[in-house]
């Protein structure tokens, strides 16, 4: 009931449902379609995401930021394809979105722009999923900002949310209306819940949403609420105008190297995974000098690329182990690195020969990266950097 006006509020309205439905994030966007009277249609697979959309006209799906970012990746991948004056513009129409404002803040030149990329390149985009998305509900994982900005602009606007299963699983939303939207955010703090930032800078709540514990296990109890009933979540955030929330990182995933300085492994993450040649990584170096990253390459992508530069393999290993490879991967890092602080960048990295998904246990199924398993399975590989 708190939270389901975050929805475009029309009649008649269809979503697409691909997330498992064993997920409290699916099952509550699948609760509000319900009491909202909407058509719910459940997708053949994520593969099939694009096409289901265009197949239903769907006006509104949930969905993961690796769901986005695949089919950005897509969308972009197309653009490579295109060859002098259409792809000026359609790079153009993408450095144009990554610069989008919400109402009021973009001025008329930008506007008048933002029209012309509309007509000649966005529209493409919305047609292309279907043409009638009027909100896409983002939560699961941390979303690039950039992605946010640029699929906003694209008329493909993105509400992110947050909360954790122990809460129902919603804490905040990015809602329809400026000003209780900011880019960068989780959004307001949804009705009847009160939250506080502890002094080490975690998010603590407490509400109807809030569960009554874990069952018969008193020492997680324990260590998930405090004695005066607060929740601590595990995530570090902050507390901006109009009640929005802010998420900085994972507690648990901060890390502090030899030097003193603490690391906040997701930020950097998500800066190296908006390149191609990338897929997924993990940043290492908890009480070290300095960190070093492992790297999942997109092998779609650098397949493509080995055909188009001439380079012949015989299998994934052997691929990540060619010179010309390497040499292209340093000169991706040292390019990411550049926009980082000093003690943010990666000095080594290593590449491993296949992609990590949630079915062989490197992701969970909302495409988290589950650090302790990759930590072990890559331990030598970890113990070399250093």
């Amino acid at each position: 009931m708190a939270i389901h006006g975050v929805l475009p509020n029309e009649e008649n309205m269809k979503a697409l449902s691909f997330l498992p439905l064993c997920h409290a994030f699916e099952r509550i966007g699948i609760y509000c379609y319900q009491y909202r009277g909407m058509s719910i249609y459940y997708a053949e697979s994520y593969i099939k995401v694009p096409e289901n959309l265009r197949e239903v006209n769907a006006d509104c799906f949930t969905t993961v930021p690796r769901v986005l970012e695949k089919i950005y990746d897509k969308i972009l991948t197309t653009g490579k394809d295109l060859k002098g004056i259409k792809k000026q513009i359609f790079f153009w129409a993408i450095r144009l979105g990554e610069r989008y404002e919400y109402e009021g803040k973009n001025g008329w030149w930008y506007e008048k722009q933002l029209e012309i990329a509309d007509k000649l390149v966005f529209s493409k985009w919305r047609k292309a999923l279907g043409g009638n998305i009027k909100m896409i509900i983002c939560g699961g994982a941390s979303l690039q900002e950039r992605l946010a900005r640029i699929f906003t602009a694209a008329g493909l606007p993105i509400n992110e949310g947050y909360g954790l299963t122990e809460c129902s699983p919603i804490i905040s939303a990015n809602r329809k209306e400026y000003p209780y939207k900011k880019f960068g955010t989780v959004g307001r703090i949804i009705k009847d819940i009160q939250l506080k930032i502890a002094e080490d800078g975690e998010i603590l709540v407490k509400g109807p949403n809030v569960m009554h514990g874990y069952y018969k296990n008193e020492i997680l109890n324990n260590e998930i609420f405090d004695e005066n009933g607060w929740l601590h979540t595990g995530d570090i955030g902050e507390l901006l105008e109009n009640n929005i929330l802010k998420i900085t990182d994972r507690k648990k995933e901060i890390f502090k190297m030899s030097n003193g300085k603490y690391i906040a492994p997701q930020v950097i993450e998500n800066k190296f995974k908006e390149s191609f040649f990338i897929e997924q990584i993990i940043v290492v170096g908890e009480n070290k000098k300095f960190i070093a990253a492992l790297i999942s390459p997109n092998l779609k992508f650098l397949h493509d690329w080995c055909a188009k530069n001439k380079i012949h393999y015989r299998s994934n290993e052997e691929l990540i182990k060619n010179k010309k490879v390497l040499k292209r991967y340093v000169k991706e890092v040292k390019k990411i690195n550049k926009n980082l602080g000093k003690t943010e960048t990666i000095k080594r990295f290593s590449l491993v020969p296949t992609e990590w998904a949630s079915n062989t246990g490197e992701l969970s199924p909302t495409q988290k990266l589950k650090r302790n398993v990759l930590m072990e399975k890559y331990k030598k590989k970890i113990e070399n950097f250093f």
